[in-house]
């Protein structure tokens, strides 16, 4: 028995399944959400995005506070535990939850609590967690379930002692040394929060530079702040077995190395959410790690069924999700939309220091033969970074060296990714308006981190004048 049909039902209520549940709403068609769990906000909202950049946020805050001579001694005498920091956390997520409902309340958006899996192209049965079937029938589906870490199946996740991205909340205690497999932005975060508190870190990357999507030189400063902070970072590096033992983890590298610690956090890559929703049977294929191919506008073989955010890969960010929603929901609607939506999309690294990026890099440039310029402003230079004392990190702008249009903005330091947004705005306009010379002529309030961009502009200004 159906038990109701809409317009839309959205799979997953994460930031990718929110604003595709929204966006169709407001377009006026009859729009409901499955989510497995009981509240609303996904991954992102629960053990994702929200709940360890709160964690990463308190962490800095912390270390700042040692570090301020104002306040050195108190604060060498204050204990923080891990189980503290999880327990305010906890209050975002709250927060985040509420507004969440409230969404989806306000917009006439029915919430289905359960796992869904399709029975035939246009119907989901749901089951809830007293074991409760219900089905029911749309017109469109949007898939949005997110994903989970990747777990070998050679490696014990039954054990406190080996975590991952989504059970690294759980902990009960500061553990003294982490190792950590993987060191990519998860990785990288994780590296930076733990050294925060003191922890030992062994930061294990099987490639050879951190974060290679990035722009060299912004690698290379985090790999020497990282070194700086007593992360020992080791490069081309893969795991051999891992090895449980009463008093700690022992990590085997192929390299014959063994490295014993109290924890190992595993963050080498994600699978998608897609094993249970029953694809195999309405012929939408997935990947070796779950993820589904679509087209430039986000559907799947199945033309009136989409699919958004890490379910399909690159970028996996929460602000992409979300605008790949709203793309799928405005296709819904009208059917079509303007494919600008989901490009550019800037990175946001919440590392110490902070990362963001948008645009090209120098080595993408370079291999593309444009004939670029950069231009730097290093924060120890700029009156407001020297009044707060965050002096380390820079603004690296990338200009066509002819036209002067911005190509790449590339920031590394505090606040980065609120930094980047000055840029973006910019980099997004057409014609003259997108060039060096805005920030030239434009007035910044001073002293400000935005002044920046006037620092860098002429920095770069002057290498070609």
């Amino acid at each position: 028995m159906i038990e109701k049909n809409y317009d839309v039902i959205v799979i997953g209520s994460g930031p990718g399944g929110e604003g595709a549940a929204i966006n169709t709403a407001k377009a006026g068609k009859s729009a409901a959400v499955v989510e497995r769990y009981v509240k609303v906000g996904g991954g992102c909202t629960h053990w994702g995005t929200i709940p360890s950049k709160k964690l990463i946020f308190m962490i800095q805050q912390y270390a700042q506070l040692r570090r301020n001579p104002l306040f050195e001694r108190a604060a060498q005498q204050m204990k923080i535990s891990y189980a503290d920091l999880i327990n305010s956390v906890q209050s975002a997520v709250s927060a985040q939850v509420k507004e969440r409902e409230g969404f989806y309340e306000r917009n006439n958006v029915d919430v289905i609590e359960g796992l869904a899996r399709f029975t035939d192209p246009h119907t989901v049965s749901v089951t809830d967690s007293d074991g409760v079937v219900r089905s029911y029938t749309a017109t469109s589906f949007v898939l949005a379930p997110g994903s989970h870490p990747y777990r070998p199946p050679d490696v014990d996740f039954t054990t406190p002692r080996v975590v991952d991205s989504d059970t690294v909340l759980s902990m009960k205690e500061t553990p003294q040394s982490i190792s950590i497999y993987g060191a990519g932005v998860v990785g990288c975060e994780y590296a930076s929060a733990f050294r925060g508190l003191g922890v030992k870190i062994n930061l294990i990357n099987t490639r050879s530079r951190l974060l290679e999507f990035l722009d060299d030189e912004i690698t290379d400063a985090l790999s020497y702040h990282l070194r700086d902070q007593g992360v020992l970072v080791r490069h081309n590096e893969e795991y051999e077995s891992v090895e449980v033992q009463d008093d700690g983890v022992v990590l085997h590298l192929k390299t014959g190395k063994k490295i014993k610690t109290d924890v190992l956090l595993w963050a080498n890559g994600r699978t998608g959410n897609s094993a249970a929703l029953g694809l195999d049977g309405i012929g939408i294929t997935t990947d070796h790690r779950g993820n589904i191919r679509v087209n430039e506008n986000y559907q799947t073989e199945q033309p009136h069924i989409y699919a958004v955010g890490d379910i399909v890969g690159f970028p996996n960010l929460a602000s992409a999700a979300y605008d790949q929603g709203r793309f799928a929901g405005t296709h819904i609607s009208t059917g079509s939309c303007d494919a600008t939506l989901v490009h550019n999309i800037p990175t946001g690294i919440y590392t110490t220091p902070e990362i963001s990026t948008l645009g090209k890099t120098e080595r993408e440039l370079t291999a593309d033969k444009v004939p670029y310029e950069v231009g730097h402003a290093m924060f120890r230079n700029l009156a407001r970074a020297q009044i707060t004392g965050q002096t380390v990190g820079m603004l690296k702008l990338l200009f066509h060296r002819e036209t002067l249009q911005i190509l790449g903005i590339h920031c590394f330091g505090q606040q980065a990714a609120e930094i980047l947004h000055i840029g973006q705005a910019i980099m997004s306009q057409s014609g003259e308006a997108n060039t060096l010379m805005y920030f030239i002529n434009t007035t910044f309030n001073y002293p400000t981190m935005a002044e920046a961009y006037r620092v860098a502009a002429l920095n770069g200004y002057n290498r070609i004048f």
